[in-house]
């Protein structure tokens, strides 16, 4: 199991979406799953920054997904399964991946954000740095041309780091994906540091 992590914009919806493409391209067949918490676009849907879309496998608390892998298996051979916004995903869920790893020797595939706007895990994050066989960063820049490393909330204007609820899903409209330097400064705009 591999666990892609990184903050916002940094590509992880366009990654995951080439990976189930690449498969099909191959004339093999990747399951895309999508956490029903993430509504910014469409439920059911995983969508990139650029405009790339596509259907998803939507998983709620109780959602089986070991299940649903076997009984879309016993039709179609799934080759992999690929898991974008797994931040959102509960402890029961991850150990449902790890179990589709192990017990059916089929690739699994999750992106998502390792830590809130508040630095500290979030829960599908935090069991899948415990449970993932390969763990890789993909990176981007806060504005400052450093690699950001985290994500500052801003509501009307101002940053928040505190009082709010863990998981406020949303886009550029309401993160920053900026620096320790820059998040620990409260700046999210480059005219700021001039």
């Amino acid at each position: 199991m591999r666990f892609r992590y990184s903050t916002m914009g940094a590509g992880k919806s366009i990654d995951a979406l080439k990976v189930v493409h690449n498969y099909s391209r191959k004339g093999m067949r990747a399951l895309l799953f999508t956490s029903a918490i993430d509504d910014r676009y469409e439920l059911g849907k995983v969508k990139s920054r650029i405009g790339i879309e596509k259907d998803a496998i939507i998983i709620n608390e109780d959602t089986d997904i070991v299940a649903r892998f076997l009984n879309e298996n016993e039709y179609i051979k799934v080759d992999c399964i690929v898991v974008d916004e797994s931040n959102f995903l509960k402890k029961h869920h991850i150990e449902q991946l790890r179990e589709i790893v192990d017990e059916y020797d089929t690739p699994v595939i999750a992106y998502g954000l390792k830590n809130t706007y508040k630095n500290t895990l979030f829960e599908g994050s935090k069991w899948l740095l415990v449970y993932a066989d390969k763990i890789e960063e993909l990176k981007t820049i806060c504005f400052c041309g450093k690699k950001a490393c985290t994500h500052l909330k801003i509501r009307n204007g101002n940053v928040v780091k505190e009082g709010m609820e863990d998981i406020e899903v949303g886009g550029d409209e309401l993160y920053h994906s900026v620096c320790h330097k820059h998040y620990k400064e409260g700046r999210w705009k480059w005219w700021e540091c001039i």
